[in-house]
């Protein structure tokens, strides 16, 4: 595939990074517009900021990460990820086998990589963080995209993951908690995927970052901790938990068998060398960030601000006329639909663009996140009460009249 043609695929699947709604939106605030943006998970820009001992902890160990570290990363930094990995009950991993990364997004890139040939194809979830996507694209691989039902709370339909399995497929990834649609997906669910994995050789792909974000007194299952048969590659950070998105601080980590992946293993060892090193003062905060108690544990509790911000979209979006919608369970995204019969959205990028000029306000349409149908959008709660209540009165009047 020559460069240009792989870019102009990547660009039509990275809605959420960049496009013509996000143009078109900083085209606005260029012109001075205040424009309220529900589009990205960021959560230091809506108050919500890193505990003081983090911040504390870099700056003390600012003059001593001045170098490069291990290419895989500081040791303590490693230390207490595989002592994290073995709360979660993740198999089989020893310091060598974590990647510290600038952020997952980079790590994410680099499994693809290091993997993919022309014409393998690895499962991805549909919605989809859609980095996932574009990382497989990226590295000369197909995406496929298995579906995630919405009349079960979003969990990945096992059937349809099933039929799409084929003798070029590679990989499952499993993007659990969900980004966008903030499911969580239980033990049941995530056996069947691992016996499909089992069934077909197929390589297991975690997405864990909003493992610590979880509400309503629900617990998260590592994938890998199901599968000690398998090799899974498992992914985490600081970026949200923590709320030190800029920072860029995440790991991945080499779980259970992998006898039959030393090839790939061997690559990802070459593709983390290459970038010398992930961001070291960064490094510097995971041992204190995963130590002790989590700051975000009050924030996920009735009085807490997250919590009470999810349960205001939720029921402000669920009284919308022709808006339906999933209680999210994790993170601090949200997904609605849209009735097809009342809107007649036939593309969800001018509804996004409709909706920018009309109300001033910025979100992601669904087809963004790879879904089938023009029909969905993400609204990421972040931003405090009085921002949400602002919008959520903007969405509701936008709609009573919105015909496509």
């Amino acid at each position: 595939m020559r460069i240009f043609e792989k870019s102009t695929k990547l660009n039509n699947i990275c809605y959420d990074i960049r496009g013509p709604v996000m143009d078109e939106a900083n085209r606005m605030v260029a012109e001075g517009m205040d424009i309220i943006k529900l589009n990205i998970g960021n959560p230091a820009p809506f108050g919500f900021h890193a505990p003081d001992e983090v911040i504390k902890d870099m700056s003390l160990n600012l003059r001593s990460t001045e170098g490069y570290s291990d290419s895989r990363g500081l040791f303590s930094a490693r230390k207490a990820i595989m002592q994290y990995c073995q709360l979660k009950h993740i198999p089989n991993v020893s310091i060598d086998d974590i990647y510290t990364g600038n952020g997952v997004s980079e790590l994410i890139t680099m499994s693809m990589q290091g993997l993919l040939n022309p014409g393998d194809e690895i499962l991805v979830p549909a919605p989809d963080y859609p980095l996932w996507t574009g990382a497989v694209t990226l590295a000369g691989g197909t995406p496929v995209h298995y579906l995630c039902d919405e009349q079960a709370d979003w969990y990945p339909d096992i059937a349809d993951m099933k039929s799409k399995i084929t003798p070029n497929t590679k990989g499952i990834v499993v993007i659990n908690p969900n980004n966008p649609t903030g499911a969580l997906y239980p033990k049941e669910l995530l056996l069947e995927i691992v016996q499909l994995a089992r069934e077909n050789e197929l390589i297991l792909f975690a997405d864990e970052i909003y493992d610590r974000l979880v509400m309503d007194g629900k617990e998260h299952i590592a994938l890998a901790s199901l599968a000690p048969d398998l090799f899974t590659v498992s992914f985490n950070g600081l970026s949200k938990s923590h709320r030190v998105a800029g920072y860029r601080i995440g790991w991945m980590c080499l779980c259970g068998n992998k006898s039959y992946v030393k090839s790939y293993i061997e690559g990802l060892n070459l593709l983390s060398s290459m970038r010398l090193c992930s961001n070291v003062p960064a490094q510097s905060i995971v041992q204190t960030s995963l130590g002790g108690t989590q700051s975000a544990d009050e924030l996920l509790l009735p009085g807490g601000r997250l919590y009470e911000q999810r349960e205001y979209i939720y029921n402000r979006l669920k009284n919308i006329p022709g808006v339906s919608v999933v209680k999210p369970s994790a993170a601090f995204y949200i997904f609605p639909r849209l009735n097809p019969d009342k809107f007649h959205i036939t593309n969800d990028e001018q509804f996004a663009l409709d909706l920018l000029h009309e109300t001033k306000i910025l979100i992601t349409c669904g087809t963004g996140f790879n879904w089938i149908a023009p029909d969905h959008f993400r609204i990421v709660y972040l931003p405090d009460m009085e921002t949400l209540k602002t919008a959520t009165d903007r969405i509701e009047r936008f709609l009573s009249t919105y015909h496509q």
